[in-house]
């Protein structure tokens, strides 16, 4: 069964998002990359960076202006 927040994912998959993940010791850290699947994104140093949805904050597409 999907997860609610893993079918708000599934359309994004292969678009630009950032991802606000909450860190283990306090405070948060951002993100940024092509979503390759529901649960992992490839930064802009071609690095695959996985996440789970219980660190996630909060999320956005990141839109491309013209």
């Amino acid at each position: 069964m999907v997860g609610e927040l893993e079918g708000r994912f599934i359309p994004l998959v292969g678009k630009r998002v950032t991802i606000r993940l909450h860190e283990p010791g306090g405070g948060f850290r951002d993100i940024v990359g092509i979503l390759e699947s529901t649960n992992s994104l490839r930064n802009r140093h071609g690095q695959l960076i996985t996440f789970s949805h219980d660190e996630i904050f909060i999320w956005r597409e990141v839109i491309a202006t013209p």
